[in-house]
C-alpha cells in the first residue's frame, strides 16, 4: 500500500510543478527520470542499508564531536547559568553555530571547501542537464547558506536571464547551510537530517527543471566564482565567528517573535473557533501529509506541524515536531525529511535582500517571483519525504 501511495506522491509533485510550469514544451525528461532514480537509489541507501546506517553514523558523529568542542567555548562563557545536563535552548543548539561557522570560514580559507564545491558542482552539471554555475550553486549553498552563497558568485549576478536567476535562488531555499545541521541534528534523528539533505540537493533539479526549464548553450555556460578579498587568517577567522554570532542571534530573536505569535494566534482562533490556527492550517495540509506516507490518522497531526514549517520556519516546526510525542516512527520520520529546508515565507525576504544587496534590480525580480520560489521549493520538500516514505 506504501507503494502506491507513494506513487500517488510523486503524481501530485509532478503534477503540481507542470501546472505551474513556464514552459511545458521545454521540460527535457531524460534528466527527470535519471535524477528520480537516483533519489530513490541514494533515498534506499541512506535509509534502509549497512552502508548507509555507517555514513549517516560517521557524518552525525563529526558534528556530534563538533558540538562537544563548541560547548567547551559557551561554558567558558555561560557555565553555571544553565543547571547541570540542562542547557537551555540558546546555549545548547544556537550557539555552537558559532563554532561551526569558524570552522567554515578555516576551510574556506585554505580553498578546500571551494575545490570540494566546484568539482561536485561540475558533476552534478553532466546529471542534472542544467550549467555549472546552477550546479555549482546548489552545492553551495548546502554549504554556506541561502544568502552568502549569493557573494561568490556576485559577478553574475546581474547578467543572469530571470530564468537562471529562480534556478539560483531555488536551490538556496531547498538546502540548509552546514552551519546550522549540527543544531538540527540535536532536534531531530540525524539520520532524517543527511537524508534530507541528499534529496534536496537532486529535488531541486527536478522541480526547477518542471517549473522553470531552459537549456544554457556553451556561450552561457560559464562559472565565474568570487574570489574572497584577501585577508589575514586571524581577520577571517574573526569575521567568520561574528557571522556565526549574527545567525545565532538571529535565529533566536525570529524563534522569540514567531512562536510567540504562534501562541498568540492559536488563543484567539480557540477563543473565536473552537480550534487553533494550527489545527485549521493542519487540515489544509494533511492530504499533502497523506501522499507523502502519512498514515490518514495522523495526517492532520503531521499538517499542522507541516503548516508551522511555512509560517515561520523549519526550527520552531522541530520544536513542534518535538511535543507530538504519541506520533509513529514512520510519521516522525517523513515529517522530519520535510522539515530540513529553508522553504518558508521569510526566507523570500531573506534571499531578495541578499540579491538586491549585490544588485539591486536583480533583487527587485527575485521578490516579484518570491512566492513561485516558495511553492517550488516547498514541492522540494514534499519530494523528499515522499521518496524517503518508501524505505520507513
Amino acid at each position: 500500500m506504501k507503494y502506491l501511495i507513494a506513487v500517488l506522491g510523486l503524481l501530485v509533485v509532478f503534477a503540481l510543478s507542470f501546472v505551474a510550469s513556464n514552459d511545458k514544451r521545454k521540460i527535457r525528461y531524460r534528466p527527470l527520470v535519471i535524477m528520480i532514480i537516483l533519489q530513490i537509489i541514494l533515498g534506499y541507501v541512506l535509509l534502509n542499508t549497512v552502508v548507509g546506517t555507517v555514513l549517516i553514523k560517521g557524518f552525525s558523529g563529526i558534528f556530534e564531536k563538533l558540538l562537544v568542542y563548541a560547548g567547551e567555548g559557551v561554558n567558558f562563557v555561560f557555565g553555571g547559568i544553565a543547571n547541570e545536563g540542562q542547557a537551555p535552548f540558546f546555549l545548547g543548539v544556537l550557539l555552537p553555530i558559532i563554532f561551526i561557522s569558524a570552522l567554515i570560514g578555516i576551510l574556506q580559507y585554505f580553498r578546500i571547501l571551494p575545490f570540494i564545491i566546484r568539482y561536485i558542482g561540475l558533476v552534478l552539471s553532466k546529471v542534472n542537464g542544467m550549467g555549472k554555475l546552477e550546479s555549482y550553486n546548489a552545492v553551495a549553498s548546502a554549504i554556506l547558506g541561502q544568502s552568502e552563497v549569493f557573494i561568490s558568485v556576485k559577478k553574475q549576478i546581474g547578467l543572469l536571464p530571470k530564468h537562471r536567476l529562480y534556478t539560483l535562488c531555488a536551490s538556496a531555499m531547498s538546502t540548509v547551510s552546514m552551519s546550522i545541521v549540527g543544531a538540527y541534528m540535536t532536534m531531530i534523528n540525524p539520520k532524517y537530517v543527511v537524508t534530507a539533505l541528499v534529496l534536496n540537493l537532486f529535488g531541486g533539479f527536478i522541480i526547477a527543471s518542471i517549473l522553470n526549464p531552459y537549456k544554457v548553450t556553451k556561450e552561457e555556460d560559464e562559472l565565474v566564482v568570487q574570489e574572497e578579498e584577501k585577508q589575514s587568517f586571524f581577520e577571517m577567522l574573526g569575521e567568520y565567528i561574528m557571522d556565526g554570532f549574527k545567525v545565532a542571534i538571529t535565529v533566536a530573536a525570529m524563534l522569540i517573535g514567531f512562536v510567540a505569535l504562534i501562541a498568540l494566534i492559536n488563543g484567539i482562533f480557540a477563543g473565536i473557533f473552537g480550534i487553533s490556527f494550527q489545527e485549521m492550517l493542519g487540515y489544509i495540509f494533511a492530504p499533502f501529509a497523506f501522499v507523502m506516507g502519512v498514515p490518514w490518522k495522523e495526517a492532520v497531526e503531521a499538517g499542522s506541524i507541516m503548516a508551522t514549517k511555512m509560517v515561520s520556519n523549519e526550527f520552531v516546526a522541530m520544536l513542534e515536531l518535538g511535543k507530538h510525542t504519541a506520533l509513529s516512527a514512520r510519521t516522525t520520520g517523513i515529517v522530519s525529511v520535510f522539515l530540513v529546508s529553508f522553504a518558508n515565507f521569510s526566507s523570500i525576504g531573506i534571499i531578495a535582500g541578499a540579491v538586491k544587496g549585490l544588485h539591486e534590480k536583480q533583487g527587485n525580480v527575485v521578490a516579484r517571483f518570491g512566492l513561485k520560489l516558495l511553492y517550488g521549493a516547498t514541492l522540494v520538500s514534499v519530494l523528499s519525504a515522499t521518496i524517503a516514505g518508501l524505505f520507513l
